[in-house]
């Protein structure tokens, strides 16, 4: 009788109206959840975004060290002079790839952080589950982060060489995601298209661990047993502390993979690894460069924020439109 029942509880066993197994029916609505959102929320703070990483990129940016650009002074400062040297528009350099990137990143996040997160709560180990409460939500929200993180990586450095190359039409280096890509395939292979996937991984660890682990045990512990859903503003500011938080803790570890991600298609690459990388930033920049662009990404949160609350809105309004 008590297995029956333990079957019974376990998402993997059973199965929804379509015949499909319940975790399967769930794992596509938190696909469907995450694309719903994560393009136009990340075209919104687009210009933020491009700020962030011509700041952290400065230093190991050719088209500035070598052009003899002055250096940016910081986010305002940067808006500035990109507006007026290259345009509105080119705020938004850089967005296409970021979309394509963002649709899948922001899917395969939020469903394989729900999957994981329901497998780990629902192992077959004597206590009933392999990890629960706060632990699963870490390890879940790590997992998800770098299992997507592999799958959609060459967007993510199109994104970042794209965003980081400044100047005219006529004096860029790449002329979209497409030049980029067959560019760097031919120049490097395929190990230039996943330059800085270790630093990347050490840093979506940290980021997503606490991004979405720290964001789902607040919610629970928050959460009281009379009252199972919590306040919208109560979610927010939680969302806000917790993608502030996750991106300070994990901002170093960010600059150290977009400058990695920068010597992609270089004849001398500046770092010869992740760790040379860390030392010369430190001994020749100094500790504060490893925070370039953090007031940025601090205005750049407020879009993950929402997008930790608006998630959980489209998953309720998939449910009452019978999805």
């Amino acid at each position: 009788m008590g297995e029956e029942e333990g079957d019974e509880g376990d998402p993997r066993s059973r199965t929804g109206k379509s015949g499909a197994p319940e975790w399967l029916t769930i794992f596509q609505k938190d696909l469907m959840a995450g694309a719903v959102m994560g393009g136009v929320v990340h075209t919104i703070v687009a210009p933020i975004e491009r700020a962030k990483l011509l700041l952290q990129t400065q230093e190991s940016n050719l088209a500035i060290v070598a052009g003899g650009r002055r250096r940016f002074k910081g986010m305002c400062d940067c808006i500035v002079r990109t507006v007026r040297e290259e345009g509105l528009l080119s705020l938004w350099r850089g967005n296409g790839s970021s979309v394509l990137r963002y649709y899948p990143s922001v899917a395969l996040n939020f469903s394989l952080k729900d999957l994981y997160k329901n497998m780990l709560r629902s192992g077959n180990c004597q206590a009933g589950h392999f990890i629960s409460g706060m632990p699963a939500n870490f390890v879940a929200g790590a997992g998800a982060g770098c299992t997507a993180l592999i799958i959609i990586y060459p967007l993510d450095i199109a994104h970042t060489r794209l965003a980081a190359d400044v100047g005219n039409t006529n004096a860029r280096q790449f002329r979209g995601i497409y030049h980029f890509l067959s560019t760097i395939l031919k120049k490097d292979g395929i190990k230039g298209v996943y330059r800085g996937l270790p630093a990347s991984i050490h840093g979506m660890i940290v980021h997503r661990g606490l991004y979405f682990g720290g964001f789902d045990s607040i919610k629970e512990t928050l959460s009281k047993e009379s009252q199972p859903e919590l306040a919208l503003w109560k979610r927010w500011v939680a969302a806000q502390a917790v993608t502030t938080s996750a991106g300070l803790l994990s901002y170093p570890l960010d600059t150290v993979r977009r400058r990695m991600m920068m010597q992609s298609g270089l004849e001398q690459p500046m770092y010869r690894n992740t760790m040379d990388c860390w030392r010369k930033i430190y001994r020749t920049e100094g500790v504060a460069s490893f925070y370039r662009g953090t007031v940025s990404n601090m205005f750049r949160s407020t879009g993950a924020a929402a997008i930790l609350v608006l998630y959980d809105e489209v998953k309720k309004i998939m449910n009452w439109s019978g999805f």
